[in-house]
């Protein structure tokens, strides 16, 4: 069961990720946790950078919608989640 905290501000999201992958993909769920692989290295913010274009585009959202609350410099990082609900956000997931 993936850790996502409904809040005023949208969804928290737990991930952890996983940079210099040979593709970007969800890998599934690993300890409440969404599984991610980036193929951007971890380099100056750019596995962050890729993470929140990679979300918004899989999610269809605005890059403004998907952020990252904790976690800059960790492979274990929480996204905020603006415009979705815990149902919507699962099954654009393809986790329902």
């Amino acid at each position: 069961m993936l850790n996502i905290a409904e809040t005023q501000s949208g969804l928290l999201l737990e991930v952890v990720v996983q940079p210099r992958s040979s593709r970007n993909q969800i890998v599934g769920e690993h300890d409440g946790a969404l599984k991610i692989k980036i193929t951007a290295p971890p380099v100056d913010g750019e596995a962050n950078q890729a993470l929140v274009a990679f979300l918004s585009q899989k999610l269809k959202l605005s890059k403004s919608q998907v952020c990252l609350a904790k976690g800059e410099s960790s492979r274990h990082k929480t996204l905020l989640i603006k415009g979705l609900n815990r149902e919507q956000l699962l099954k654009k997931l393809g986790l329902e």
